[in-house]
C-alpha cells in the first residue's frame, strides 16, 4: 500500500540528514569549448600579481529594471554543496522596462558610467570607446602599459571596433577575454552594489528617469576600498577557475 508523506515530515527528515533550504547560486551555463578557453586564460594569468591587475581597466554593460521579480527559487542542499551543478540556476539577461548603462573602472579610480538609451550596437559602442575608453586609458596609463577589458558581446567584436583598437594599439592593449566569464570580471560585483543600494532606497524610483538618476548617484559614491578590493581578488578568481577546470566558480 502506497503511503503519502506530509511536507513537514519531509522537511524535518532533510534537516536531520544535513540539508537546508537555500537559494541556488545563479551562474552562466558554460559550454565545453568555453570551459577550455576559460582554463587557458586562467593558466596564462596564474602568475599575474595584484600589481599586474592594477594595470587593467574593467568594463561591462548592465540593465537595471524598474520592477522585477525577486527570483525566490529555493533548493535543499548540504552546506558544502553550494557549487554542485544540481544546486545551481543558470541565468540569462533580464528583460523588461529598465535602464541600460555601460561602465568601466580600474584599481586607481571609478571610470564613467554611461546611460544607453537604446540597444547597444557597434556604432554606439564606437562612440563610447572613443569618447570614454580612450581618454580614461591614456590618462590612467600614460606609459601605454594599460590593458582594457571587454567581454565578447557582438558589438565589441565588430570590425569597426577592432579597427579602432588597432589604430590605438600603441596607447593600450585590449585584453583577450574568455567567453562566458562574468565571474572573472570584478565589475559584476559593482553592479551588485548598485542593485543592493537601489533596493535599500527609502524612496524607490517610480519612472525610468528617476531610476537612471539613482543609478548614477550610487555609482559615483562607491567607495575606493570597495572597487580596489575587487581588483585585489583577481588572483583568487584565477585560482578558482583553475580549480574548477574552467567551470563555474563562486564569484
Amino acid at each position: 500500500m502506497q503511503q503519502s508523506i506530509c511536507e513537514t515530515t519531509t522537511r524535518t527528515t532533510l534537516r536531520r540528514m544535513g540539508y537546508n533550504s537555500r537559494r541556488p547560486h545563479r551562474v552562466p551555463l558554460i559550454s565545453t569549448t568555453n570551459r577550455k578557453k576559460r582554463l587557458q586564460f586562467a593558466r596564462a594569468h596564474q602568475n599575474r600579481t595584484v600589481e599586474g591587475w592594477k594595470n587593467v581597466a574593467w568594463s561591462d554593460e548592465s540593465r537595471f529594471l524598474l520592477r522585477h521579480s525577486d527570483g525566490r527559487v529555493r533548493i535543499w542542499r548540504k552546506q558544502d554543496e553550494n557549487m554542485y551543478p544540481s544546486c545551481l540556476v543558470t541565468t540569462v539577461q533580464a528583460g523588461g522596462g529598465g535602464v541600460m548603462v555601460w561602465g568601466m573602472f580600474s584599481w586607481h579610480t571609478l571610470g564613467p558610467l554611461v546611460p544607453i538609451g537604446h540597444r547597444l550596437n557597434a556604432t554606439a559602442y564606437l562612440s563610447i570607446v572613443s569618447d570614454h575608453v580612450h581618454p580614461f586609458m591614456t590618462t590612467m596609463y600614460p606609459s601605454s602599459d594599460g590593458f582594457f577589458q571587454q567581454d565578447n558581446a557582438a558589438c565589441h567584436k565588430a570590425r569597426i571596433i577592432s579597427n579602432w583598437f588597432l589604430l590605438h594599439d600603441n596607447e593600450f592593449t585590449v585584453l583577450k577575454w574568455p567567453p562566458q566569464s562574468p565571474d572573472l570580471n570584478p565589475i559584476e560585483h559593482l553592479w551588485d552594489v548598485v542593485e543592493w543600494e537601489l533596493r535599500a532606497l527609502d524612496v524607490h524610483p517610480t519612472n525610468l528617469h528617476q531610476l537612471q538618476d539613482a543609478i548614477l548617484s550610487i555609482w559615483a559614491n562607491i567607495s575606493k576600498e570597495c572597487f580596489q578590493h575587487l581588483v585585489e581578488s583577481m588572483p583568487r578568481r584565477i585560482k578558482a577557475v583553475l580549480k574548477a577546470k574552467g567551470g563555474q566558480t563562486q564569484y
